[in-house]
This record gives structure tokens, C-alpha cells and sequence, in this order.
């Protein structure tokens, strides 16, 4: 968000310290640990894949 001037620090909202990169808020930031699961639970060993989940459809449609 910070790279695209939507913010002012570069700095993740939830984690003092930790920058905002796609790939803290993927695997690391606890905001998002639910949304983690969902997607563990459904793509299972590709929810740890950064280019899987950044290019399959599988990966970036919504969950319904």
C-alpha cells in the first residue's frame, strides 16, 4: 500500500517493526492467520507456493 501512496509507512498496520510486503501478509502477519487456514485447507501444499498463489486461478478466485 505504501508503494502505491494509499499510506504513509511502509510498515505493516498489525506488526510494529515488520514491512508491508506481499510476502509477510501471505505467510507471517497473525491478521490474516484465518484467511491462511482457509487457503491451507484448500490448496494444501501449494498454499506455500508465493508464485502458486500470486498466478493459479485456483489460488486467486474467491472461496465459495
Amino acid at each position: 500500500l505504501h508503494k502505491m501512496n494509499r499510506v504513509d509507512s511502509p510498515h505493516c498496520s498489525t506488526c510494529p517493526g515488520r514491512n508491508e510486503t506481499i510476502y509477510h501478509y501471505l505467510f507471517d502477519c497473525p491478521q490474516y492467520a484465518h484467511e491462511r487456514h482457509i487457503l491451507s485447507n484448500t490448496l494444501r501444499r501449494q498454499a506455500t507456493s508465493i508464485s502458486y498463489l500470486l498466478t493459479s486461478d485456483k489460488a486467486t478466485k474467491p472461496l465459495m
